[in-house]
């Protein structure tokens, strides 16, 4: 009978998704929950063919050089910013990630982040858990409205055109977008949705949403002379990756007053924070949770591993980046 084919899963996930793996390979469950340095994770690759991966192991040309038995990385995230597509191109080795399956429920999490930071909500109760809530008055907490107010999409990809439909259908927003390319006219039709150059979008949105994916030419797309162009009544929320915003200059703009508020689910060198967003009671910070429903999670990892099955067993994966 031929050995079986060993496989790594790189992080924790779920016990009956392991199960699933543990029926087509020999599978190395992780120790802990801890991110593996890469230096350990090449040690625990070494005879291994696949990899469950997610969005914190460095996939590159000195890990690939050191595995030469990997044969396939899947991913259980839609980001691949940590995968060096090339370099895995050329050593032969397949990768795949997970779009679709998470779309709406990040949509949802990127609106609900959006109108925290318009209404206050987690200032407000920050404000009444601390015993300040004294008496009602005229100006109170008072925030930004969102319906009827103009929405700014920077990455009109699946979540963006998700967060569109909620905008302009639920709360009755118009709707602005910069993409690289523009939609076709039959996917903005329903949405009402405009495509805008990059600088119109920040000068005209009132709340502006960032679903940009992460690249070398994404870095501090959003920075000092960015937030410059917005309105000081406006209002950004970033579910796309930390590094697309300088916060710095986000963290300054705010405690100037040069913008109203964020709400932040990435970060420059998550899970570190910079200290200054910290210390702002006007941005909405939450630990990069955006598409952390049970469900949602659940079809990531057997997205990951119905890609895993297919590639060692010669099929073409679901959902193939190379």
């Amino acid at each position: 009978m031929a050995a079986r084919q060993k496989v790594l899963v790189a992080r924790r996930i779920f016990p009956d998704i392991v199960a699933r793996l543990v029926e087509h390979f020999d599978v190395e469950e992780p120790l802990d929950d801890t991110p593996l340095p890469q230096a350990e994770l090449i040690r625990r690759l070494q005879g291994k063919v696949g990899l469950f991966a997610t969005g914190t192991e460095l996939i590159d040309a000195t890990l690939l050089a050191a595995c030469p038995e990997l044969r396939a990385v899947c991913l259980m995230t839609v980001g691949y910013n940590n995968v060096d597509l090339a370099a895995c191109s050329a050593q032969g080795v397949r990768v795949t990630n997970a779009p679709d399956v998470l779309t709406e429920t990040t949509a949802d999490f990127g609106f609900g982040l959006m109108l925290a930071a318009a209404r206050r909500i987690t200032e407000a109760e920050h404000y009444l858990r601390a015993g300040r809530w004294g008496q009602w008055s005229i100006d109170l907490l008072a925030g930004a409205d969102v319906h009827g107010a103009t929405l700014g999409i920077l990455g009109m990809g699946r979540i963006g055109q998700a967060i569109a439909k909620r905008g302009a259908l639920g709360f009755g927003m118009q709707v602005i977008y910069h993409n690289r390319s523009r939609l076709d006219p039959e996917l903005e039709k329903p949405l009402g949705a405009q495509w805008v150059s990059e600088d119109e979008l920040l000068r005209r949105a009132d709340h502006l949403v960032l679903v940009v994916p992460y690249s070398p030419q994404a870095h501090h797309l959003i920075g000092a002379p960015e937030l410059a162009l917005m309105k000081p009544s406006a209002t950004l929320t970033n579910i796309a990756r930390g590094g697309v915003v300088d916060d710095a200059a986000l963290a300054e703009a705010l405690a100037a007053g040069r913008l109203a508020a964020a709400g932040l689910d990435v970060f420059e060198g998550e899970p570190a924070l910079n200290p200054a967003l910290l210390a702002l009671s006007n941005v909405v910070l939450t630990p990069h949770i955006a598409s952390a429903s049970l469900p949602t999670r659940r079809a990531m990892c057997n997205l990951a591993v119905d890609n895993l099955i297919a590639l060692l067993g010669g099929a073409e994966p679901v959902t193939g980046l190379n």
